[in-house]
């Protein structure tokens, strides 16, 4: 993907429109999002997945129904769901501060990035774990499957189309995040169409920032629906 991404910028150092452009600083500013997407959908799909499946496992009538722990959590992730991640971004500014040593850069960046994401994730994966046939759960049960071997062998497995899908859409969430956290100073492209593209009106450098993270966007779109496709199949 960053090779595609290098092709791309040195075919452009071609054309006299982008002449003025700092190429050393497109392609840092390319590596930043990447990282920033690296690390943020590593983080957020862990905890992600951990809320998606307790918000699953406890809800009524499920194998741990557990009505005041549902409702707790899922008032939780509905809170942070409803905040607009540029506000969330200033909000959590002491936190990340605590837990990364700044608030810019890619490393302050990061937090707010998965704070935000990982309450969308956990419910696409709820939404993933109730397309689950019940019968096939039931059946598992009246086998004697242990509650553990019904999570990795029943839901896991007949959920994994679902999830890969929704993994897809929350790196695709992820990279606008990245965007948008250059308006705090969170380094990568976002940062650099701000800073050069807006308040310094080149033009070509905004262009430039969004084709590249509209490559990025279609990229991780043709590998979600590929691994989707795939395992499609693999269940025929």
């Amino acid at each position: 993907m960053a090779n595609l991404q290098s092709l791309f910028i040195y075919a452009l150092k071609s054309s006299s429109f982008f002449s003025n452009i700092n190429w050393d600083e497109i392609e840092k500013a390319t590596g930043q999002t990447l990282t920033m997407l690296g690390f943020s959908v590593l983080f957020t799909v862990i905890i992600g997945f951990i809320l998606g499946f307790i918000l699953f496992l406890t809800s009524p009538h499920q194998i741990l129904q557990q009505r005041f722990v549902y409702a707790i959590l899922s008032f939780i992730v509905n809170l942070f769901r409803s905040v607009p991640f540029v506000i969330l971004l200033l909000v959590v500014l002491p936190v990340t501060k605590a837990l990364v040593g700044t608030v810019l850069g890619v490393k302050g960046s990061i937090p707010p990035l998965v704070i935000a994401a990982a309450p969308f994730f956990a419910r696409l994966v709820e939404s993933a774990l109730r397309e689950v046939d019940r019968g096939v759960i039931e059946a598992a049960q009246s086998m004697g499957a242990s509650n553990w071997t019904i999570i990795t062998r029943v839901l896991f497995r007949e959920s994994r189309i679902g999830l890969i899908a929704a993994i897809t859409m929350t790196a695709v969430t992820l990279v606008s995040y990245t965007a948008m956290s250059g308006i705090v100073g969170g380094g990568g492209l976002g940062d650099l169409a701000i800073r050069y593209g807006h308040y310094r009106y080149q033009l070509d450098v905004l262009i430039v920032s969004v084709i590249l993270l509209v490559i990025l966007v279609q990229l991780l779109q043709m590998a979600g629906d590929y691994l989707v496709k795939y395992f499609s199949r693999k269940r025929l």
